[in-house]
């Protein structure tokens, strides 16, 4: 992997991560927590997809895009829950 994939791979994590935090109602707080929400995003989503049997339409260098950001949606709703839903 080069360096400009590797760049390439934590910028649609970022993307990913920003959108699911948007969509769950969180601003996220910078860029590092949106790469972690959009790798934890692609893990939760790409399970998801494979146990409800549905694949995702749109790949970007073999990531699930939707369904990272499903995941980290649901990821971070599942956050807020926990922590007593505090929004900023």
């Amino acid at each position: 992997m080069s360096i400009l994939e590797l760049l390439l791979l934590l910028l649609l994590a970022a993307i990913c991560g920003s959108i699911g935090a948007a969509l769950a109602g969180h601003s996220s707080r910078g860029c590092i927590t949106s790469i972690v929400l959009g790798f934890i995003g692609a893990l939760i989503g790409g399970y998801l997809s494979r146990q409800l049997g549905i694949s995702d339409i749109f790949y970007i260098r073999s990531i699930p895009v939707i369904w990272s950001i499903v995941g980290a949606a649901l990821f971070v709703a599942v956050i807020n829950m926990l922590s007593g839903g505090k929004r900023r």
